[in-house]
């Protein structure tokens, strides 16, 4: 199962750390120390006005005003989304919604979205290239709930991790388990829905066991706390002062997480003072969208009793500034001086600031623009204009009233100097002429509180900013490859030679000198290179790809996994860079033939088959027909022409080669099984070389089959995997109907 992580070798990390005080000139303002440590402390769905900083009357949260005091406090910084999945996808990539991998908050059913890829290189990645060490502790946000996938933080360049891998098991203040990196570990105090343990706290305690770990070199702390995110619970020990107020209970609680908040971030500020490194460490506070008003046992909180987006107007949702401006607050003392700063800051400038301060090299292909300067106390001009996407089946209240009752239909918004274009289509339809969008248009430097549109009086502007919402947006935003990528097969056979490619990209605008490639293969293992694995140079936007000649040993046993490990090296300013990528390699007995044209899945031969009859009964304890017989199969009352059969748990594994573009099919229980019982449940999911493709989710008889319709380009092993999903073993037989693949 392939899993790309980026990794340092022993001596490359050595190199690397080593090199850390030579940045380049751009980080000239930290020449004479290390390049700082960095943490970064994202709330969830805090409001613009509310914290005591940026107005807020009713809650306290002294030790966070008393970092925007000594700090510097941004007054016009964005989030990259009304909602927290894009806008957290941003955050991490530095691409906007138009570009990003996730765009909006995952549908129900929709397994398509709220995931990261290959290649969506985070500043996590960007900075493990030069030898920081990387935690994320808390929400991540993107699913799948799985470990060993694109998605997983691990995959996307924090070494360490402690928290919530998706959207949905985000939402629990007491889970019975977090994610420890690829690990399911159990919280026994919450176990059979006890509230022993709040999550916030042990995402704090994980949060400074990191920091003592990793006083000694440079580090990332990607440190999200869901507070205070809905449902709006606390414990008692926490409620403080609020207790004995006359609010509503969910606005008590609201406000004892956002105090809570607050105590999180004194600890870790007092953690940084007590080991002594506050001064190499820049700390930034800031959320990821506007207050929401949604409820929990107590029912909804009311943000306006908070006056919680302060002067302006909007909550989580909109795309008014509201829903996206946010507080930011950067604080390191004896670098950043007090003061505030009105300069619009998306957090999409985030990762090629923190390349700049560690002297990494950022990707050219971003949308966000380094403000390291503007630390120091340098003017640092705003980017060209800001946009954002909106597509979300949900709306509040007070959301649908800002939006005047088009809250769940597809909206984006512009900012270019002080003006700022919303417009919303007339339903989910991007493609929609334009004018059937009803736009508004506000000037934000005169009306902050967007009440005043102003689109009749200025039809240029209105017809400059509309192109520039439909040139922003890219139906698919191909990535520049950064750092090494290891491909080729995941399926071996003992003592037969395989190849794999190794591709080592720079996707910055600047030469790396002296690249080199490496690849690591288990003891008993043989690798050779057939193409040449270093050069002088590897200019800005280029790549030079390694080919590779591996030889398992033959006493391999089948079934067993390996992992090939791709290392890469270079310099850069100066400084040494290191990058790595992992492949695992699974040992079978044969591998028949890949498609050579479009085909039924029962016409080809598998790889391996358990529990699977029908077309793969070949040599199954069901009988003996050859492939290809796979007989027709009604789901729903539909006939199908070919079905797959096959019973929980079932793994059948077929060979594409790489050759192969699509896999579409339906899956669910046949029908002649419902006829016995409606008791079956099941769970069927693709994985191509390992990776998430399709989950179905729950499947019954009486729910229907779900469409299958994958990309399975470059895929080299696919497995139709079926499990039981609901325990009882019984009326679980399901058909994979149609199922074809077209090359």
């Amino acid at each position: 199962m392939p899993n790309r992580r980026q990794f340092l070798a022993g001596s490359a990390a050595a190199l690397a750390l080593a090199a850390l005080p030579g940045a380049p000139a751009a980080a000239a303002p930290r020449a004479a120390r290390r390049a700082p440590n960095i943490v970064l402390i994202l709330a969830d769905d805090l409001g613009y006005g509310e914290l005591g900083a940026y107005g807020q009357k009713k809650i306290t949260t002294p030790r966070i005003d008393a970092l925007a005091a000594q700090g510097l406090r941004f007054t016009q910084a964005y989030s990259a989304a009304a909602v927290c999945a894009p806008s957290r996808c941003s955050l991490l990539t530095g691409l906007h919604s138009g570009h990003a991998a996730v765009r909006q908050n995952p549908f129900a059913g929709d397994e398509g979205q709220g995931r990261l890829r290959e290649g969506d290189t985070t500043f996590a990645e960007v900075l493990r290239t030069r030898g920081y060490r990387t935690g994320c502790i808390g929400k991540w946000g993107f699913g799948p709930d799985l470990a060993d996938q694109p998605s997983h933080p691990n995959s996307r360049g924090f070494e360490e991790f402690y928290g919530y891998i998706n959207h949905g098991h985000a939402h629990e203040y007491y889970p019975d388990h977090l994610w420890r990196n690829a690990e399911w570990s159990p919280i026994p105090e919450n176990a059979d829905g006890a509230e022993g343990a709040f999550a916030a706290d042990l995402i704090e305690r994980r949060a400074l066991d990191f920091l003592d770990d990793h006083a000694d070199k440079p580090f990332l702390l990607f440190l999200t706390p869901t507070l205070p995110h809905f449902p709006n619970v606390i414990p008692d020990k926490d409620m403080g002062a609020y207790a004995g107020t006359t609010w509503g209970k969910p606005e008590k609680a609201h406000a004892a997480q956002i105090t809570r908040l607050d105590t999180l971030v004194g600890n870790v500020t007092d953690r940084l003072k007590s080991l002594g490194i506050e001064q190499d460490t820049l700390v930034l506070v800031t959320s990821d969208n506007g207050p929401h008003e949604e409820g929990g046992p107590e029912g909804p909180v009311n943000p306006d009793f908070f006056d919680a987006n302060g002067p302006l107007r909007g909550y989580k949702r909109n795309l008014h500034e509201g829903g996206v401006r946010v507080p930011l607050i950067a604080w390191q003392p004896g670098t950043i001086a007090a003061g505030v700063t009105d300069r619009p800051t998306p957090q999409l400038d985030l990762l090629p600031t923190f390349a700049e301060l560690a002297g990494a090299p950022a990707p050219g292909d971003l949308d966000g623009t380094s403000v390291a300067p503007l630390l120091s106390g340098v003017a640092t001009a705003p980017n060209p204009h800001l946009y954002w996407m909106r597509n979300d089946p949900y709306s509040g209240r007070l959301s649908e009233q800002v939006d005047r009752n088009r809250g769940k239909r597809l909206a984006e918004a512009v900012r270019r100097g002080d003006l700022k274009a919303i417009r919303f289509a007339p339903a989910r339809d991007r493609s929609a002429p334009d004018s059937q969008w009803a736009l508004e248009l506000y000037d934000i430097a005169q009306d902050p509180g967007e009440t005043k549109d102003i689109a009749a009086a200025n039809p240029a502007a209105v017809a400059e900013l509309t192109a520039l919402m439909r040139s922003s947006w890219a139906d698919s935003y191909l990535r520049e490859p950064y750092g090494v990528r290891l491909a080729g097969t995941t399926l071996a056979v003992p003592g037969r030679i395989f190849t794999v490619d190794t591709s080592f990209g720079n996707a910055s605008a600047s030469a790396w000198a002296g690249p080199e490639v490496r690849l690591v293969v288990p003891t008993g293992w043989q690798a050779r290179a057939t193409t040449p694995s270093t050069a002088s140079s590897l200019a800005g936007g280029g790549s030079f790809t390694v080919t590779w000649e591996v030889t398992p040993p033959s006493t391999l046993r089948v079934g067993a996994a390996a992992t090939l490990r791709a290392e890469a090296t270079a310099t850069f300013g100066g400084g040494a860079l290191a990058f790595g990528d992992t492949r695992t390699v699974t040992a079978v007995a044969s591998l028949p033939q890949p498609p050579a044209a479009d085909a039924y899945m029962s016409d080809l031969t598998w790889v391996s088959a358990v529990n699977a009859w029908g077309p793969v009964e070949r040599d199954a304890s069901n009988g003996k027909q050859a492939a290809g017989d796979g007989s027709p199969i009604s789901l729903s009352g539909t006939v199908y022409a070919k079905g797959l059969g096959v019973h929980a748990r079932s793994d059948v594994l077929f060979h594409l080669g790489g050759r192969a573009k699509r896999l579409t099919a339906h899956v669910g229980i046949d029908d002649f099984s419902a006829r016995q019982s409606d008791a079956g449940a099941v769970r069927a999911r693709v994985l191509g070389d390992g990776v998430p493709l399709f989950d179905s989710g729950t499947l019954t008889a009486a729910g229907g089959p779900k469409r299958v319709d994958v990309d399975v380009t470059g895929v080299f092993a696919l497995r139709l995997l079926v499990e039981d999903a609901n325990g009882n073993g019984a009326y679980d037989h399901t058909s994979w109907a149609d199922a074809g693949i077209t090359v």
